[in-house]
């Protein structure tokens, strides 16, 4: 199997039984466990974002990593097991899903998939759905927190200067123009603007690889390259890693982004579009 399943794929490995399925519902109005009872795969438990798979907000950032002790009791109880397949599904986007990607193969879990176009792909097959909630027995998965790398706020300003760095926000906050969420408005000097929009098709699949490769190479981003992704607080950033790894270029998420850097007001800010020498202490 390939990081990203289509239904008829997951629909096979479900009747196989070679998979463990979990709901990964979510919104920035955290209400992903709504979503979950509205409708959602048999059998598959929720796992909450905000719960489990980052900690809580403050000096981290708004969604920094979580603590390796609360993400293995949060896996447990959906009854994770080491060894286990996984498969991970949102909405629609991925974009929860590939935050849950990323966070559970930096935990050591490294057999992890992707429904391409979430619960709407699902549905829009024919698949079934449900509101009935299944109560999996404990698992016994052991977290190994670092099991990849991720990017510190030092760690993103040498990668922006001297790397690819790039902000998957969209362009007017990237450019400072509007800030809806966080209290200052710009980007990390240096960092380059890959809108997560740009880089799925309108049902929220991804684009193919090759359309991704040339996207990423347009900004600069090849295999050859060091490159990190970051956004407001750590979940776009880990989607566009996961959209730079199906084009075959793997990177680096400053899982505490936007959030996490104007936390210090001594880092510089930047604002306008990229390359327009705006920073500002």
């Amino acid at each position: 199997m390939s990081t990203l399943l289509t239904p008829a794929e997951l629909a096979t490995a479900i009747e196989a039984g070679s998979v463990r399925v979990l709901d990964v519902q979510y919104s920035l109005a955290g209400d992903g466990p709504a979503l979950y009872a509205v409708a959602h795969l048999p059998g598959a438990p929720h796992l909450d974002l905000d719960a489990v798979l980052a900690g809580p907000p403050g000096d981290g950032g708004r969604h920094p990593l979580p603590h390796p002790s609360v993400l293995q009791d949060g896996l447990r109880a959906v009854g994770v097991d080491d060894g286990d397949t996984l498969v991970v599904y949102d909405q629609k986007t991925s974009l929860a899903s590939a935050r849950a990607w990323w966070v559970l193969r930096w935990a050591g879990i490294t057999d992890v998939r992707v429904l391409d176009g979430g619960l709407a792909a699902w549905q829009a097959s024919g698949g079934a759905v449900t509101t009935d909630v299944p109560t999996p027995s404990p698992g016994n998965v052991t977290v190994r927190p670092g099991s990849v790398a991720v990017l510190d706020a030092d760690g993103a300003a040498r990668v922006a200067l001297d790397g690819i760095l790039l902000d998957s926000r969209a362009g007017e906050r990237f450019r400072g123009e509007t800030e809806p969420i966080d209290a200052v408005a710009g980007h990390i000097p240096g960092a380059r603007n890959a809108p997560m929009a740009e880089q799925l098709e309108a049902d929220g699949r991804f684009r193919s690889a090759d359309e991704l490769r040339a996207y990423f190479a347009a900004l600069g981003a090849h295999d050859a390259a060091e490159v990190g992704t970051s956004c407001g607080s750590g979940v776009t950033a880990a989607h566009t890693a996961l959209a730079l790894h199906l084009a075959g270029i793997e990177a680096t998420p400053y899982i505490g982004s936007w959030s996490h850097w104007i936390t210090d007001p001594s880092r510089p800010v930047a604002t306008g579009p990229a390359g327009s020498g705006s920073d500002r202490d």
